[in-house]
């Protein structure tokens, strides 16, 4: 097995002896053994060649070719080994994590000139091998008997993102796929086009597809959602926090966005509907329907059932707000104050009379200043009849008035 660090930058001659430059990198296909197919030399009038492999006649401090070698051009499927490869991330399937390529492991099988990828280096010994480095490694480590073990990965264990595009087909490894957190598939998803990703997610289950478009920046996700048909992207959108979802809805045009809600189901629709129309005021493009309200009368088990059934999709409870007969807001607690109570006793007993709360035409500033001052995580948004549209939370606020700075 030869590494390609080792070939890069060799001295291309043919068989009579005559220069034909430096070895730049290599092109391979894209599939389950990825066989390479060609060369890429830079010539000694500084041109970039595309040398067939099957003109290859000897590797060793220099590689020989047939004097009467031919050129040719990229095919379908083929990528290129340094370009696609090297210092790029891949997904450890394996490891279930996202790693960098530090060095490309070649191996020649049985017939003479059949070149395969076996495998990438992700250690530091890559880095070593790539900068011309190694021997000297080797030495030092001998001499003070460090280990410096090879971190190795087959290319059974991994899948580059460059093998997401064109007509590739990728090898179905959902369940390895699944344990990889969402924000780094999203971090990794958003270096490549948005076709490539589209693709990529029509082997994750909606769950994981929703968790990884909320990680997603804004333009990213609406250009995503236009290769979506309006019944994937209700799917996928009514599995998204809602107030990300609106975010999302009112960045795509009038028309996909009505496809998008004729989608969803009616309870779905109606929350959806509502936090669109509290989007244009001052502070209601920042608030969410996920919150919790209780009548007062209610005791500590019913509540924690309460909880149980419908807050199972909320990516956080910050609060529960009390409410009266006529839907006013009339108390709150914390999820502490709850668990140091009785099961039986009633919410009235405990709660909190004195809400801090906002209006939609409270300034931002305002907010934050309430927020900071009495250290709280959100607060409720009233109307005018003391009926809660929403809440907003510390984290959406100081993130907008971050982004405008």
């Amino acid at each position: 097995m030869i590494y390609f660090s080792e070939l890069k930058g060799k001295e291309v001659f043919t068989e009579d002896e005559i220069k034909v430059g430096k070895l730049e990198d290599a092109i391979f296909i894209a599939g389950e053994t990825p066989l390479i197919t060609k060369f890429i030399v830079r010539n000694t009038q500084d041109l970039k060649m595309i040398i067939p492999i099957d003109f290859l006649l000897k590797i060793n401090k220099r590689l020989l070719i047939k004097k009467e070698y031919v050129t040719a051009i990229l095919d379908e499927n083929e990528l290129f080994v340094v370009k696609n490869l090297l210092d790029k991330q891949i997904i450890d399937l394996k490891g279930n994590k996202i790693v960098r390529v530090n060095d490309i492991a070649i191996q020649d099988k049985a017939e003479f000139g059949k070149l395969y990828i076996s495998g990438v280096d992700i250690g530091l010994r890559g880095i070593i091998r790539w900068i011309g480095f190694d021997e000297f490694f080797d030495k030092v480590s001998k001499l003070f008997k460090l280990t410096n073990p090879t971190e190795f990965l087959s290319w059974g264990d991994i899948q580059p993102l460059e093998l997401i595009r064109g007509h590739v087909k990728l090898k179905r490894k959902e369940e390895k796929l699944q344990k990889i957190r969402p924000e780094d598939l999203a971090d990794y998803l958003e270096k490549t086009n948005i076709f490539n990703t589209s693709k990529f997610l029509k082997i994750l289950d909606d769950n994981k597809v929703a968790e990884v478009i909320e990680h997603l920046n804004i333009n990213y996700q609406t250009s995503l959602f236009k290769y979506f048909h309006s019944e994937k992207s209700a799917k996928i959108i009514s599995l998204i926090d809602p107030d990300d979802a609106v975010d999302i809805l009112l960045a795509l045009s009038p028309k996909k966005r009505e496809d998008i809600l004729r989608n969803f189901s009616p309870k779905k629709r109606s929350e959806i509907l509502h936090l669109i129309q509290l989007s244009g005021n001052k502070i209601g493009d920042l608030a969410t329907s996920q919150f919790l309200a209780v009548k007062s009368e209610d005791t500590v088990r019913e509540v924690i059932d309460k909880i149980k059934k419908e807050t199972s999709s909320y990516s956080y409870l910050y609060y529960i707000f009390v409410i009266n007969k006529t839907n006013q807001l009339v108390g709150v607690f914390n999820l502490h104050e709850l668990l140091m109570q009785d099961l039986d006793t009633p919410i009235y007993k405990f709660m909190i009379q004195e809400v801090i709360v906002v209006h939609l035409t409270t300034p931002e500033d305002i907010v934050i200043k309430r927020l900071l001052r009495y250290k709280l995580d959100a607060l409720p948004i009233i109307d005018n009849n003391k009926v809660i549209q929403g809440i907003i939370t510390f984290d959406d606020i100081a993130e907008k008035i971050l982004m405008k700075k």
